[in-house]
């Protein structure tokens, strides 16, 4: 049974991979405690290309391995941008200034009617986004 589903932003994924130091700590504990409470664990196929982006600049195989892997197993549901997505998505960008990625990501967490929206960008903690149910930091996680 899903308690709760839990929607990462992209940066979260870089501290865990990483190894950002306390940073990748609280991930790696926010995702133990989501495993105990078995809560879903949500991303967007956008977090998948920017993640990819420094591997595939630096030309590392390895490192885009450990990414794909990573953010493609089991417990981890990838939420693609599709139709509902959009049209939340140009609901955000017409009522805020927000760069069009950070858009994407939120749009996509309201279109899979997140529980959770878990970032480290000041910037999007701030917001309210229908679909959604709360936005928080790394550092204000309920976990």
């Amino acid at each position: 049974m899903v308690m709760s589903r839990v929607f990462f932003d992209t940066n979260l994924f870089i501290y865990l991979i990483e190894d950002e130091g306390p940073l990748a700590k609280r991930v790696e504990y926010v995702l133990k405690q989501m495993a105990i409470r078995q809560d879903e664990l949500l991303i967007s196929t956008l977090t998948l290309g920017e993640v990819l982006v420094r591997p595939i600049e630096k030309g590392s195989r390895d490192w885009i391995r450990r990414y794909e892997q990573a953010l493609q197993q089991p417990g981890i549901a990838l939420v693609p941008f599709g139709v509902e997505a959009a049209r939340i998505y140009a609901e955000i960008r017409a009522g805020s200034r927000l760069k069009p990625p950070d858009a994407v990501q939120l749009a996509c967490a309201a279109a899979a009617r997140c529980d959770l929206f878990l970032t480290n960008a000041p910037r999007l903690s701030r917001q309210h986004v229908r679909g959604i149910q709360f936005i928080t930091s790394l550092a204000h996680a309920p976990f």
